[in-house]
């Protein structure tokens, strides 16, 4: 092999590696959920079932898929004649419906079946209804549901909250299935549920809610976060006690059994005028998870101490990481996303945000004052950026609705209609007549890229949904799923939620979470029954579509977005996602370590290739060597240190020599590169990821090329490791173990 940067002196070398760790160090791929296929299967009618399932962020682009069905238990036969390399859905009308189904998919790659992923059971003569029932407790209340995989099976659990009105509020954890597991009990300072000043632990009041859930440290499992004082008894039946009644702290539960592992205190900056009031959320700051904390009070002459915390996560330990009063224009929603490309979610507000490294102002929009909607996204598919549109309440200079490019001070244009508030607002492609996404309120709809009026009719403006088997935008409206006609300017009925489980339970005309959780790219939303909130009803989509598009669940904007409340609003991904779009990029993410950790590190590990089962081996022991396999014999050369470097990377050095590493060859991040040794100076091409692949073996990510993974490119003696676009095969999974 060719010696790396030939030519170049010493120095040279230095200052370029050095300058590209620089550059590239906050672009690390993020870690996310590894999702299982989310399969689900509703019945449409009387010898039909409509079955749909997730493409991840990460597959092929060939990949395809073969749909099973089992009738009452029995052997399982296969229902597509050929494989289903469109939309991820399937409608079924060869089956007897008054017996049980169960599907399950199997992905098919290179002509190869993968594994089977879980399934779904239709119930025998199951209803026909657009909707899949969770059984919970009954109980009072539920305004929010929350979702993560707390028990890591790749699916979605539930956390809900029950606002005993006049009783100590309570949050409640639920596997997917019904499961009950258990429930928190937020005690005496939670009986002020004053919308603007409540108690010290008082949750989801006004567009307060205090609570999220993530999978903060990569390890397959969702934590439960949230704002605590004195008085709050966790899952596992301790109760956090302190002498006095405002002070607050965060806390990070276990999902599956509520107990508290570890908290932070709230700075107690404003603790003179009373407890804060607080919106979570979590993002990313280029190498790990972060909570943000947006939190305010109210002082005796009425106006706000507006403070925000970042705090991180290490698996057992919770640290404040920087703590912001910088103030500006709010809304009632944060929004948590990456406006100045530099790889870190930043912490939005309607008029101005906070870098998510150091809580320091990037911006303020000239003009723009508190309102109560407002988005970030994709709008303008001709854009390279993200823009933002919100409409404001009495704004002095008569300023009612405005569009900007995100990161911007200045507005690109705005609507002066007189001092109003301007109490909703909506965005999303409904005319597929104009480029971009519209935008509307009260007054009419505009097509947002070129403030075109388009009608001064509009549908109204609560939520927008992605529903039906295109990729425009529908609305969900106080228990409503509307169309919008753009030829002739009306809205049309496409669901009514009450008319099944009687789902009427919505907050603002908002339902208690929405997304996309199960199922094919298509939107979900979670409601309850109104007699004694003893179920979540999750409707999903019942249409057939052959657009495909990996889970937004796997997008990481949109991610973000699924763990903040407030005054819900839409959720956006990072991508234009409208008429006209182009393939979404492969998201720059890599899968949680669910099966990786500490044991994967040591000295003197021997990582076996499942194709051929022989070793990694160290063709050498100088720079530039070839990594490939052998037959395993013992030598240090097959033998390798791993070591954890935090943030779920890992680092591959040889036992030959200690101080050479497995590389990705100058930087590569195209098919073909080969992994070469080069002396250990912990820079990105030095940095893996080790995810599980299947039945104990691991995909091994390289940080600077996460799409790709190590890949043996034979298995006689001698073949070289290098990587390759990962597909699923054997020659891509490893195992790790003592020699």
């Amino acid at each position: 092999m060719m010696s790396r940067m030939r030519g170049a002196g010493l120095g040279a070398v230095m200052l370029l590696l050095l300058t590209a760790l620089c550059v590239n160090e906050s672009f690390a791929a993020r870690p996310m959920e590894s999702l299982d296929r989310g399969i689900v299967a509703v019945r449409t009618g009387t010898s039909s079932a409509f079955i749909s399932w997730r493409l991840l962020g990460l597959d092929p682009s060939g990949i395809g898929f073969n749909l099973y069905r089992s009738a009452n238990g029995g052997t399982a036969v296969k229902l597509n004649s050929s494989v289903l390399t469109g939309g991820t859905n399937y409608t079924d009308t060869v089956s007897d419906f008054t017996q049980s189904n169960t599907y399950y998919v199997k992905p098919v790659i290179g002509g190869a079946e993968q594994a089977a992923s879980g399934s779904f059971t239709l119930s025998a003569n199951h209803a026909t209804e657009p909707c899949v029932v969770v059984p919970l407790n009954s109980g009072a209340e539920i305004h929010f549901a929350w979702v993560g995989d707390l028990d890591g099976d790749g699916e979605y659990d539930f956390v809900i909250d029950r606002l005993n009105w006049g009783s100590s509020f309570k949050i409640e954890a639920y596997k997917r299935d019904g499961t009950f597991l258990w429930d928190v009990d937020y005690g005496d300072n939670s009986l002020n549920q004053n919308n603007i000043e409540g108690g010290s632990s008082v949750i989801d009041v006004g567009h307060w809610d205090g609570v999220t859930v993530y999978d903060l440290n990569n390890d397959g499992k969702a934590e439960v976060i949230t704002k605590i004082a004195d008085g709050v008894t966790f899952g596992d039946g301790s109760t956090w006690t302190n002498s006095s009644d405002d002070k607050q702290w965060i806390a990070v539960l276990d999902g599956m059994t509520g107990a508290m592992l570890n908290y932070s205190a709230i700075p107690t900056t404003y603790i003179s005028d009373g407890p804060m009031m607080a919106q979570l959320g979590v993002g990313w700051d280029g190498s790990r998870n972060v909570i943000f904390a947006h939190l305010k009070n109210r002082q005796d002459d009425g106006d706000f101490n507006t403070m925000t915390c970042a705090y991180s996560w290490s698996g057992s330990s919770l640290s404040r990481l920087w703590t912001s009063t910088a103030s500006g224009a709010q809304g009632h929603q944060i929004r948590i996303c990456d406006v100045n490309g530099d790889g870190c979610d930043d912490l939005c507000h309607i008029g101005y945000a906070l870098n998510g490294a150091n809580g320091s102002k990037l911006y303020d929009i000239s003009g723009v004052a508190h309102g109560d909607r407002w988005h970030i996204g994709r709008f303008n598919p001709g854009s390279s950026g993200m823009q933002t549109w919100g409409v404001q309440q009495d704004n002095s200079s008569g300023l009612c609705e405005f569009y900007c490019n995100v990161n911007s001070t200045s507005l690109t244009w705005g609507h002066y209609f007189g001092v109003y508030d301007i109490g909703r607002g909506d965005v999303g492609d409904i005319d597929p007549r104009y480029s971009g996404y519209e935008a509307w309120s009260f007054s009419g709809v505009y097509n947002a890229p070129s403030n075109t009026l388009i009608t001064s009719s509009y549908p109204y403006p609560c939520l927008r949904l992605w529903w039906d088997g295109d990729v425009l935008s529908e609305q969900f409206n106080d228990g409503k799923i509307e169309n919008w006609n753009y030829s002739g300017s009306y809205v049309e009925r496409q669901l009514t939620t009450w008319n099944y489980q009687s789902a009427t339970r919505s907050d603002r005309g908002a339902p208690l979470f929405y997304g996309d959780i199960l199922g094919d790219w298509r939107e979900e939303l979670v409601m309850s029954n109104y007699e004694d909130y003893s179920r979540l009803i999750i409707f999903t989509s019942p249409i057939a579509t052959d657009t495909r598009i990996y889970t937004l669940a796997h997008n990481p904007y949109y991610r973000n977005d699924m763990t903040v409340k407030g005054y819900m609003q839409s959720h956006h991904t990072d991508y234009y996602l409208g008429d006209g779009m182009s393939t979404p990029p492969t998201p720059d993410i890599s899968y949680d370590g669910s099966e990786s950790g500490s044991s994967i590190t040591g000295s003197y590990l021997l990582i076996s290739n499942r194709a051929s089962g022989k070793a990694m081996d160290a063709g050498g022991n100088s720079n530039g060597s070839n990594v490939q396999i052998w037959t395993y014999w013992g030598g240090t050369n097959q033998q390798w240190n791993i070591a954890d470097l935090g943030s779920s990377l890992y680092s591959i050095r040889s036992a030959q020599s200690g101080n050479l590493s497995a590389d990705v060859w100058n930087w590569g991040t195209v098919n073909g590169t080969n992994i070469a040794l080069y002396t250990y100076w912990g820079g990105n091409p030095q940095k893996y990821y080790f995810t599980d692949a299947d039945s104990g073996y691991y995909r091994i990510t390289p940080y600077i090329a996460s799409a790709q993974c190590l890949d043996a490119y034979g298995t006689s003696n001698g073949s070289n490791i290098g990587t390759w676009s990962y597909w699923g095969g054997t020659n891509q999974q490893w195992s790790v173990e003592a020699p």
